[in-house]
Order: structure tokens, then sequence, then C-alpha cells
């Protein structure tokens, strides 16, 4: 998976910066100093979480169906897998931001410091079901997670699906042997023509399928390509067409983030790219910050709404300390997400990896 933690890291970095601008009042102070930055990043800098989107459809594709067809067995403790693989670093995340949304909210009066939570609303969180059930989110950005989880449910439940009418009717015709595909590329269209224009539909997995989709195109396309078939330029025209459909029906620049993406996670599992790409690129930094970005993402609201609150408090209007106190929410917010990443995500990681061995022993 050549490039994957590079791209997932790029798109880490520009979340961030993203929500220093949208949510706290040290960029207010800065922002005279650069106002086309700031309209910038406040604009584009959301449409990383396309990346993300799209990023994650490939890996989804290269572990539930790398030949598209499933290549995996009970769908239901693989989705309850996903969910804890998702839910223990961001519960963990959630609390540090209950904290210290409590801790600064006596003094800190902005519209960015969530109430404080009644039980119901936690336990929503916990069911990653808060926007589902139009609740006010605990932190920047969580909505992500729970249609991570709604994603992969629907990709499992897609391939797990058509795997049994497959194995109920084995002298079927070889149609009905790539039916899953089918099946994800339908949705991927119904996303992507209609239910993405429809904007009461963004708590829900189909709102989002369409970039997912195109992240599991590219990893077929990109396998094909590798082992030099035809199928290879088939699966690119297949993107490119589909793509080409949804913007000339609603132009949509997020559209265009998830399109190029796709296509660069291709060029990327071809060596000759991966060479080209990685000679101006710090490649092993951004790796790492790619493998770290779940946790980053999790926990940097909280650390920018701590920094934001003590600059605010101290050094309202100083020009100097803001600029500082952004920088400092910024390298606080990698150590925090390493910190994170270290202590939850990666031994939850490690405890799914060797529980899938006993099971294959």
């Amino acid at each position: 998976m050549r490039g994957v933690d590079a791209l997932k890291g790029l798109a880490c970095v520009m979340i961030i910066w993203h929500h220093l601008v949208f949510y706290g009042p040290m960029w207010d102070v800065v922002q005279p100093l650069v106002p086309g930055l700031t309209s910038w990043l406040f604009n584009y800098g959301r449409m990383a979480v396309q990346v993300f989107l799209v990023v994650g459809g490939f890996l989804a594709a290269s572990s539930l169906a790398p030949q598209g067809a499933a290549a995996f067995s009970q769908p239901g403790r693989l989705i309850f897998r996903r969910y804890l693989r998702l839910g223990q670093p961001c519960l963990v995340a959630l609390a540090v931001t209950v904290l210290v949304a409590a801790l600064v909210r006596p003094w800190f009066d902005h519209p960015s410091v969530p109430d404080a939570p009644a039980l119901w609303q936690l336990l929503a969180h916990v069911f990653m079901l808060q926007d589902v059930l139009g609740l006010e989110a605990l932190s920047a950005g969580i909505w992500y997670v729970a249609i991570d989880l709604q994603l992969f449910a629907m990709s499992v439940l897609v391939f797990s699906a058509t795997r049994q009418l497959r194995c109920r009717w084995p002298g079927a015709p070889a149609p009905l042997g790539s039916l899953g595909l089918g099946v994800i590329l339908l949705l991927a269209v119904l996303s992507l023509l209609f239910f993405n224009a429809e904007e009461e539909l963004d708590m829900t997995g189909l709102y989002f399928f369409g970039y997912y989709a195109l992240g599991m195109l590219a990893y077929w396309a990109s396998t094909a390509v590798k082992a030099n078939t035809g199928s290879g330029r088939r699966w690119l025209l297949v993107i490119a067409v589909l793509g080409a459909a949804a913007l000339a029906l609603d132009f949509r620049g997020r559209l265009v983030v998830a399109l190029v993406t796709a296509f660069v996670l291709v060029g990327l599992q071809q060596r000759v790219w991966t060479a080209l790409a990685m000679t101006w690129l710090p490649r092993r930094q951004l790796g790492l910050l790619g493998k770290m970005s779940y946790s980053i993402f999790l926990i940097h609201f909280s650390v920018g709404l701590l920094v934001n609150a003590l600059v605010s408090h101290f050094w309202p209007t100083q020009l100097l300390a803001n600029a500082i106190g952004l920088l400092t929410a910024f390298a606080l917010s990698l150590l925090a997400g390493a910190a994170l990443y270290w202590g939850v995500e990666s031994r939850r990681a490690l405890q799914s990896r060797v529980l899938k061995c006993r099971n294959v022993v």
C-alpha cells in the first residue's frame, strides 16, 4: 500500500488547520495578517475528509474483497471488531474533550465549547448515533467516525449477502459471481448522482458512499493495472465516467478531490510513480503521521480548545502570542495524537491481530 499513509498524513495536517481556523479565536486575531490563507483553509480545508473517505474505501476493498468477492467470514463479528477498532480511541478522545470543556467552560465563553453532555447524549456517542438522532456533537469531526462505521458495515453486508446468493445457487451463471461488484457500483451511482445532493442525508452512509466506492474501484483498478490485465483500463474508465457524470449533474469541489485521490492511489501502487512522488515528499514523516492520523483526528479538537482558551484568556489581542498559540496547538495535537495512538489505538490493533491469528489456528 505504497503512499497511502502519506496521503492520510497530508489530509490529517489539512484537517487540523481547517479546524483551527473554523473554531478558535486565536485565528481571528491572526486572520487580518493572512486573509487569503484564512479563506482557503476555511472553504477548502474540509475537503481533506474526501481523501480519508476514498482511502478508507481503498483499504476496505483490499481486506474485504481483494478479488471482488467476499474474502471474510462472520460478517457480524467483523463489523463489531470494526466498531471496537474505531470506538475505543474515539471514546477516550471524547472523554478528554468533555473534561477539557468542563475545565474551560467557566472562564472561556466561546461557541466552540460544547455544552455539558446529558447521559443520553453520551450514550448516543457511544453507539455513534448522535447525528442520526439530531444531537449536538461533543467534538469536531466525530461525525466522520459514525460514517466510517456505516460505510464499512454497508460494504461487509453487500459482499456477505452476494456470497450467500452464490453459495445458494452454485451453478448460476458467472455474472452472479460478480454481483457484489455490481451492487457496489450501483450504490456508488445512486450516491454520487442522487443521495449526495440531499443534505438531509448527510448523517447516513448513503450520502458518502460514492466517495468510499471510488476508493474501492481504485483498489481493483490498481491491482489490475499492476497485473497488466485489460480490466485495469476498464476500471479506470468506470471511475472516469462515473465522476464525469456526477460532476456534469452537479459540480462539487469535494468530488474533484475524491476523483484525484482515487487516481493518485492507483498511480502510487505503480513503482515508477511512487519513486517520483517520494523524491520530494518526506516519506518517513508523512508515513508515521498517516499511521497516527486517526488518533490525531480524534484528539486535536480538545487540544485546540484548551490552547485557544489559555491564549485568549491571557493574551486576547496580541498578534505574536496568538500566532505562537496556533503553532503550539498544532504541535501539541500531533503529540497528543501520538500518545493516543501508542496508548490505545495501536494496542487495540495488536489485540485484533492476535485474536485473528488465534481464530485461524
